[in-house]
């Protein structure tokens, strides 16, 4: 078991004896998590990549993007001062937005046991795939693009339905020209989901299994 899964397993094991974690542990767990990540992490990564990345003749900056169970993104850029150009954030609905990748934080140390959706309609019928996000998308599909759009439900300062692609975080194209965000957790897709069934009236049952 490496330290990070040592790590994790004893937040999970405190978690389940009904110990409370207070701000003080927490933000402890954090900083080791981030200094484990550092020194035993990223060398890993650094030289499984080396000789592939080092075949091209260019500078580029990589940027992995990793949400836990969902598929892993990887992003290039060309410049080297990838991070400069991106100081400010801006929420503005079907416009591009900036991202400061030094600030990014995860919710949580602990990596949540793999979860997915389940939705079932009035009817009966159940909408579960391999995926939350292919749930989430077959919903919005299900409700139609055109109603959800203008719910204005954001996520990262992103529309959930955009007609911009962003530049950084994972969106899949739900119809063409249309950008459905799936950056987010499983429970931030169960709550879109029922945000959408609120507003539209769909009275769908939501499960995260």
């Amino acid at each position: 078991m490496t330290k990070l899964q040592k790590l994790y397993s004893t937040i999970q094991n405190l978690k389940e004896l009904g110990l409370e974690l207070g701000d003080d542990l927490l933000k402890q767990t954090s900083e080791l998590e981030q200094e484990i990540i550092k020194k035993e992490i990223l060398p890993v990564v650094t030289e499984r990549i080396e000789p592939i990345i080092s075949q091209i003749q260019r500078e580029l900056v990589l940027v992995v993007d990793y949400v836990p169970n969902e598929p892993l993104s990887v992003r290039i850029s060309r410049k080297r001062n990838f991070t400069d150009e991106m100081e400010t954030i801006e929420i503005v609905p079907d416009s591009k937005v900036g991202h400061n990748i030094g600030t990014i934080k995860r919710n949580s140390p602990v990596k949540s046991a793999k979860t997915n959706l389940r939705v079932t309609l009035p009817n009966g019928k159940v909408i579960e795939n391999r995926f939350a996000y292919e749930t989430l998308q077959e919903v919005v599909l299900l409700a139609g693009v055109e109603k959800v759009r203008p719910l204005g439900i954001v996520q990262c300062g992103v529309p959930l339905i955009s007609n911009t692609q962003d530049d950084f975080y994972n969106q899949k194209e739900i119809v063409k020209g249309m950008f459905l965000i799936t950056h987010s957790s499983t429970g931030q897709k169960r709550q879109q989901i029922e945000k959408i069934s609120e507003a539209l009236n769909l009275n769908l049952k939501i499960e995260i299994i």
